[in-house]
């Protein structure tokens, strides 16, 4: 990792630290400071990074500016029963033009991801999404996106990439490494139903706002996320004014939390972005304080991972076939550590998609397979790989 690209935490957040409680997160994390420098990535786990850019940012000027707030609301809050060590590595600061940004992003977060450390980062515009995305070219897999978003953030094939058309570019830009795209929690009246049905055409997931306040419908398709992204747009205004761009329906803050603690258990999350963070438009520090909740319930889920993704150990899982009316079948797995489900795709030959061969499923996936219904997920996974 180029450390040349991270610069420190405002000295007086660091200042506000000392302050603190002794058994505050803000004093028992290691930060990138002036004095201090950057921290020893030694045994860390979680590292967060902030990333202060938002000129690609569609009508939230100002977003990433400064991300203080966010940090003296974090640090101020307590640990759960972690064992896990945290280090708070600085900002990347925006280059003399937004690609420098990317890159910079993409080369701290790949370098973190080689040395098994799960990122946060805080931004700064969601088209740093696509940095992020970019970070994984050089791991030789292919990607689960997972975006909390009200928009889909399509955008056009002529339009210059922005928070607004970042997953165009994902999707259609050399090299493509996108297995999956997953949106909750978008409002229909936000996205045109000809983007609504490209992307079913393209057997990707899309639940709408009301369809994912069912939340124990989120878990399984966070488990099988590698990237997360949060736009915080995504909630209510007034649960987070901090956005220019923030709308009366939305996820309530509780939610985003709830959300935010499964993205953290799944053994496959590698790095969770939340952006659009406006400081110009937050009352009271609201939304500031939000989102230093919903990195801690991550940090939470972190470290309360299970580390059952199969198979770490085929003993430690139970098998169970439904044959359906075609004579085909599909395999279910239970996890006998979590309880959690997975059911098995067809034999994949090209090792590229080996990884999507069981993909998280819940109880109700198998009770559906028994009354010969096809989950939407398997027939989905399937046509991909097709």
């Amino acid at each position: 990792m180029n450390s040349d690209f991270l610069s420190p935490i405002d000295e007086k957040v660091f200042a506000h630290t000392v302050l603190q409680s002794p058994n505050s997160i803000g004093r028992n994390i290691e930060i990138h400071t002036i004095q201090n420098g950057v921290p020893s990535l030694d045994e860390v786990a979680v590292a967060i990074v902030g990333v202060k850019e938002g000129r690609n940012s569609v009508n939230n000027n100002g977003c990433g500016e400064d991300l203080s707030e966010i940090r003296k609301e974090f640090y101020e809050l307590f640990p759960g029963k972690w064992s896990l060590k945290i280090a708070d590595l600085g900002n990347i600061e925006a280059g003399n033009k937004v690609e420098d940004t990317y890159y910079a992003v993409a080369d701290v977060v790949s370098s973190l991801v080689k040395k098994n450390i799960t990122v946060v980062l805080i931004g700064g515009s969601q088209d740093i999404t696509y940095a992020n995305y970019r970070a994984y070219d050089k791991l030789d897999q292919t990607i689960n996106l997972s975006v909390i978003d009200n928009r889909f953030d399509l955008g056009t094939i002529e339009e210059d990439l922005s928070a607004n058309s970042y997953l165009s570019k994902i999707i259609m830009e050399e090299p493509n490494n996108l297995f999956n795209y997953s949106n909750l929690g978008y409002q229909t009246y936000f996205n045109s139903q000809e983007e609504i049905n490209l992307l079913q055409n393209l057997y990707f997931d899309t639940f709408r706002l009301g369809e994912v306040k069912k939340l124990e419908l989120v878990e399984p398709i966070l488990r099988d996320a590698d990237i997360v992204s949060i736009d915080i747009g995504a909630v209510r205004l007034s649960d987070a004014p901090g956005n220019k761009n923030a709308v009366p329906n939305g996820f309530y803050g509780e939610e985003l939390c709830a959300i935010a603690r499964y993205a953290g258990i799944s053994d496959k999350v590698t790095s969770f972005g939340i952006y659009e963070f406006n400081g110009r438009y937050d009352n009271n520090n609201q939304t500031s304080s939000l989102i230093a909740q919903t990195i801690w319930y991550f940090i939470e889920g972190v470290n309360f991972r299970a580390k059952d993704y199969p198979y770490s150990c085929k003993e430690n899982y139970q098998k169970f076939s439904v044959i359906l009316e075609d004579d085909d079948s599909i395999n279910f797995y239970k996890s006998d550590k979590s309880g959690r489900w997975w059911m098995e795709i067809n034999l994949i030959s090209d090792n590229k998609y080996k990884r999507h061969a069981l993909i998280p499923c819940a109880y109700q996936d198998y009770a559906q397979a028994l009354e010969q219904k096809i989950p939407e997920r398997w027939y989905k996974a399937q046509q991909k790989l097709t």
